[in-house]
């Protein structure tokens, strides 16, 4: 666990889109779970005396369900965009594990989260390299199931496109098979939630760095040394930035150079 006593620096890591994403997220993903659920047991409700009384609510169940549907994937549009419009901690490669960095960095917090071989915990001041790769294969889940969501609405649905999910729909096996499938990527996101919010405050616990409500003001608390060790890099990658600059504006006044000397 790491002491009070040890200099901490807050920095600002999640920026607003990527809260608003996470917030948003875990709201439909909540009820499209409930209504989903709700849609493959029905209650008993729907087979008792008088059930009519209660109109048409599955209809509006299947209603809800459908437009919860379609903020999730407008909203997870809108991160795609900010993976590449983002700052470093929300850019794309942070999901997708390409450096010996990021590997190392998987190996050591399963071996600190997982089997718990090492005390001492993993200091990152975004994602660490094992949680980034978690999301990004959420990432593929999510779109996954988007594509069974939209397939499964495509025989009633009245969209441009529409057509071309019915017959994607049959591509995969027919509706019956979509649905299972649908179904079961479900219980992934059941299985994630579940072990993401006992991680959050698990590494909020040990780390005291605010992991828990930096996703609400954007803020974390970091050990100085990684502080600095980033702020480094930065200054690295803005000197990178300014010679790329000069070395582009050179060439430019070299090609205008060679195209006043031709004329």
């Amino acid at each position: 666990m790491i002491e009070k006593k040890v200099p901490l620096r807050e920095i600002y890591v999640w920026q607003l889109p990527v809260r608003i994403f996470h917030w948003v997220n875990a709201t439909c993903i909540f009820f499209l779970i409930i209504s989903g659920l709700l849609i493959a047991y029905p209650p008993a409700l729907a087979y008792t005396e008088g059930a009519e009384q209660y109109g048409f609510w599955f209809a509006y169940l299947r209603f809800t369900h459908y437009v919860l549907g379609i903020i999730l994937i407008v909203n997870f549009g809108v991160r795609i965009y900010w993976m590449f419009a983002g700052n470093k901690f929300a850019r794309w490669n942070n999901y997708i594990p390409l450096s010996k960095r990021q590997w190392r960095g998987i190996y050591d917090t399963v071996k600190v989260d997982v089997f718990l071989l090492s005390p001492k915990p993993i200091y990152d001041i975004g994602h660490n390299s094992l949680a980034a790769t978690t999301y990004g294969g959420i990432f593929v889940v999510m779109i996954a199931q988007a594509i069974t969501g939209l397939c499964l609405w495509s025989p009633t649905a009245e969209i441009v496109g529409a057509h071309m999910f019915e017959s994607l729909a049959f591509k995969l096996g027919g509706l019956m098979v979509v649905k299972q499938i649908h179904f079961y990527l479900m219980w992934l996101f059941v299985l994630f939630i579940i072990i993401h919010v006992y991680l959050v405050f698990y590494h909020d616990y040990i780390e005291r760095s605010g992991i828990a409500s930096s996703i609400i003001g954007g803020w974390k608390f970091i050990d100085e040394e990684v502080a600095k060790e980033y702020e480094g890099e930065l200054a690295r990658e803005e000197i990178i930035k300014k010679e790329k600059k000069i070395e582009k504006d050179i060439e430019e006044i070299e090609k205008k150079e060679k195209a006043s000397q031709t004329n």
